[in-house]
C-alpha cells in the first residue's frame, strides 16, 4: 500500500470527529445504567454495544463475521487476501456502573483508521480486520480474556462451566444466548491461527494518571502483566463469644487483616525495589449472614489479584503469598481455602511493532510516552498465542472502571492517527 503523507492522514481522521463523537454517544446510551454505563458481558448491554457497532461497520461496508464465542470481526479487504491478517481490536463490555470509554475506544479507533484507508482510497496489502471482543471484563465470570482466547481455541478449562455472579447461569448458557456455540469452544475450535495473524494492535485509554500527570496525550505500552488470581478464597476460623480470651480465639476478621498488611508491606518492598507489580483484594468481608457486634468471626472472604511483568517475578510472588498465609495459619489457628486459581501470562510488546508505533508518533507530530499498562488487556491473550502485540494509550482522566472516564474526543483522535500512520506503513 503507498503510504500518503502525515498530513493526509491526520486530516482523514480528524475529519471523522463528528461521527466518532456520535458513536460514543450511541455506546453510552447503549449501557446507560445511572450511574455510567452497563455493558453486560453477554448480555443485553453488551448485545447493544454490538449491534451499535455492527451497524456502522456496515455502512462501511465492511465484511461481518462471527466466531463461536460470538466475537465481531468487521474485514476490510486486502490485496492478498491469503496472507497473514492485521487485527485491531478491543472488548465493549464493561464493568457494571462504569465509563463509556474502556474497550470501546479501541474498536472505534479501528473503524476510524479503516474509514481513513477508505477515504484516501488506499487498499491494504492484506485484509485488515477490526474486531468487537466479548467477555474482557472479567468481574461478571471471574474468568480473564473470555472472548480473545476463545477465539484462538485457549479458554481454560472450566470456563464455560463457570457461572455468571448476578444471574448464576453458565458462561455456556450466556454465550448460547448471543448466538455462539459453547459446544465448539468446548473442542478447543478456534476462529484465529495465530500464524495466520500478522499482529494484534490495541488503541485502550489508560487507567492510570501517567498520562495526565504529564500533559502528554498518547503512550506507548512497554508490557501488559500477567496474574494469578483467586476469585473465591476464604479462612475457616472458629466462631466465637466476644469475650472469648485471645489466646483461645481463631479469629479468621484479624487474620484476613494481618493477610492485607503482610501484601502491602509485599508490595512496599518491590516498590523499593523498583520492580513494578500490585496486589489487590478486590473482596474483603465476614459473612454477612453470621457475623454481629458480639461474635468472633468464624468466616472470611476475599479475592486476591497479584500481578507483575514477568513471568520469574510472578513466580516469586506466588511463593512468597504461599509462605505468609503459612505463617499466618500457624499463629492464629486458621486455615486459608484458596479455591479454584485462575492465571493470565504476560503480554510481551513486540520490539518491531514498538518501534513502528514510536515513529508513526513522531510522523505524526503526536508526543507520547512510554508506560506499562497496570490493567490486563486481550492484546496479552494474543501475545500469549505467539501474536505479535503493540498498545496505545490513551490520556484519561479520573481512572477507570467507574462512570468518570474522561478521555476527549481530541486525545482520542491523536490515538487513531498514530495508529492509521502505522498502518499504512506495515501492511
Amino acid at each position: 500500500m503507498d503510504a500518503p503523507d502525515a498530513r493526509t492522514i491526520k486530516a482523514a481522521i480528524q475529519a471523522q470527529r463528528a461521527s466518532m463523537q456520535a458513536l460514543f454517544d450511541q455506546l453510552r446510551q447503549d449501557g446507560l445504567d445511572e450511574p455510567g454505563v452497563s455493558r453486560d458481558t453477554y448480555g443485553a448491554g453488551e448485545q447493544r454495544a454490538h449491534a451499535t457497532v455492527t451497524k456502522a461497520a456496515e455502512a462501511l461496508g465492511l465484511e461481518i463475521a462471527h466466531d463461536d464465542a460470538a466475537n465481531l470481526y468487521m474485514t476490510l479487504p486486502g490485496r492478498d487476501r491469503s496472507a497473514p491478517v492485521l487485527v485491531i481490536g478491543s472488548h465493549l463490555d464493561s464493568v457494571p456502573h462504569g465509563g463509556n470509554f474502556d474497550g470501546a475506544a479501541g474498536v472505534l479507533a479501528g473503524l476510524a483508521t479503516v474509514t481513513a484507508l477508505r477515504t484516501l482510497g488506499l487498499t491494504p496489502d492484506r485484509d485488515i480486520v477490526v474486531m468487537g471482543i466479548r467477555a474482557e471484563e472479567s468481574v461478571w465470570f471471574q474468568v480473564s480474556y473470555i472472548g480473545s482466547r476463545g477465539s484462538l481455541g485457549t479458554l481454560p478449562e472450566g470456563a464455560l462451566d463457570v457461572r455468571r455472579v448476578d444471574t448464576g447461569r453458565t458462561l455456556a448458557d450466556h454465550i448460547s444466548d448471543c448466538g455462539g456455540n459453547p459446544e465448539a469452544l468446548r473442542t478447543r475450535a478456534r476462529h484465529f491461527d495465530p500464524s495466520r495473524i500478522r499482529a494484534y494492535l490495541e488503541l485502550h485509554i489508560e487507567q492510570a494518571p501517567s498520562l495526565v500527570e504529564a500533559g502528554v496525550p498518547v503512550a506507548i505500552c512497554t508490557g501488559i502483566p500477567g496474574n494469578f488470581r483467586f476469585p473465591d478464597a476464604w479462612i475457616e476460623g472458629r466462631t466465637d463469644h466476644v469475650g472469648t480470651p485471645r489466646r483461645f480465639r481463631h479469629d479468621a476478621a484479624t487474620a484476613g487483616a494481618e493477610f492485607a498488611i503482610a501484601l502491602d508491606q509485599l508490595w512496599a518492598d518491590y516498590d523499593q525495589r523498583n520492580i513494578p507489580m500490585a496486589c489487590t483484594l478486590g473482596r474483603f468481608h465476614t459473612d454477612p449472614a453470621a457475623h454481629g457486634l458480639t461474635i468472633v468471626p468464624g468466616t472470611f472472604h476475599f479475592s486476591l489479584d497479584v500481578r507483575a511483568y514477568d513471568e520469574a517475578t510472578l513466580a516469586e510472588l506466588e511463593d512468597k503469598v504461599g509462605r505468609i498465609i503459612q505463617g499466618i495459619e500457624q499463629r492464629r489457628a486458621v486455615r486459608f481455602h484458596l479455591g479454584q486459581q485462575a492465571r493470565a501470562a504476560v503480554g510481551m510488546v513486540d520490539p518491531a511493532i514498538k518501534a513502528g508505533l514510536e515513529a508513526a508518533a513522531r510522523a505524526q507530530g503526536v508526543p507520547v510516552l512510554h508506560i506499562g499498562s497496570p490493567a490486563s488487556h486481550d492484546a496479552a491473550a494474543f501475545a500469549a498465542a505467539g501474536v505479535p502485540m503493540g498498545m496505545l494509550f490513551v490520556r484519561n482522566e479520573n481512572g477507570s472502571h467507574n462512570p468518570h472516564e474522561a478521555m476527549t474526543i481530541e486525545d482520542f483522535l491523536d490515538g487513531a492517527s498514530v495508529l492509521a500512520q502505522w498502518l499504512t506503513t506495515a501492511t
